[in-house]
């Protein structure tokens, strides 16, 4: 199911957090957000889940203007994971992982075999089926982003939007969550800062900075010097990934070269 954010507006507070942004993302393709802090990367995504309202503008899912549906439709077709995703509660990571059902369910209604598997698949496929009793709150901070993953796909949702899911995880847990999201069959926006993981992930990116979209296109398209340098005010050389062909940017510590000035 595609999404499509279509002049998408922000302003709070008399500051304009997100300014006319458009930007398709085509069913069962992954597009990740990038750009500086502050840039509306992750305001733009809370309007998709709904956390926040738009000044202007509209999210639609496939023909639905999702302000028009009730939450409950809302949450049956879009899945989040945000920064600030968690609970307070000591559940046990598989009781967790079963809220994700909560937009299907009516009342106290009990999971049925199905759903059940569901859960247990999800729980297989983000390694956590070894914490299904612990609780959350015992977990390290990748542990729990695991777990939370997993709960945004026992939602089943058509559209999964993830704010810096990789944040916590070690190497391998990344490289498994990113390559299970590219094989998952669903619509998903992403916001990363890791630019390499973006470009090796993302079928497209937008760009933001300000607010704005000042670029979009395919990784190998948009991740030039000029970009890097302009929108994020880093040197950095650019080459071809020896087994991909996807762009990684490799950077200096060296604060003359990343200035430009080789001694």
């Amino acid at each position: 199911m595609d999404l499509n954010l279509d002049l998408l507006s922000v302003r709070l507070n008399g500051t304009d957090l997100v300014r006319e942004l458009s930007l398709d993302v085509r069913s069962e393709h992954v597009v990740g957000l990038v750009g500086p802090n502050g840039s509306g990367k992750s305001t733009a995504l809370r309007c998709v889940y709904r956390a926040l309202k738009p000044s202007s503008g509209a999210v639609w899912i496939g023909d639905h203007d999702l302000s028009t549906l009730s939450l409950r439709q809302s949450a049956q077709l879009v899945a989040a994971l945000s920064q600030e995703s968690g609970t307070d509660l000591d559940f046990t990571v598989e009781e967790v992982i079963a809220l994700g059902r909560t937009p299907h369910l009516r009342g106290n209604q009990p999971l049925s075999a199905r759903e059940r598997e569901l859960c247990r698949r999800a729980m297989k496929q983000l390694d956590v089926t070894h914490l299904a009793h612990r609780g959350v709150l015992e977990l390290s901070g990748g542990e729990r982003q695991r777990v939370l993953v997993a709960r945004a796909l026992v939602q089943e949702p058509r559209v999964l939007v993830l704010d810096e899911p990789t944040n916590h995880l070690d190497v391998r847990h990344q490289i498994e969550l990113l390559s299970l999201l590219k094989g998952s069959g669903l619509t998903v926006l992403i916001v990363l800062h890791d630019l390499n993981l973006a470009a090796a992930a993302c079928d497209h990116l937008g760009v933001l900075a300000g607010g704005r979209l000042v670029a979009s296109g395919t990784p190998r398209e948009i991740l030039t010097t000029a970009l890097i340098r302009n929108v994020f005010g880093v040197d950095a050389e650019i080459i071809a990934h020896p087994l991909t062909g996807d762009p990684q940017l490799l950077y200096s510590l060296d604060p003359d070269l990343v200035k430009g000035t080789p001694s």
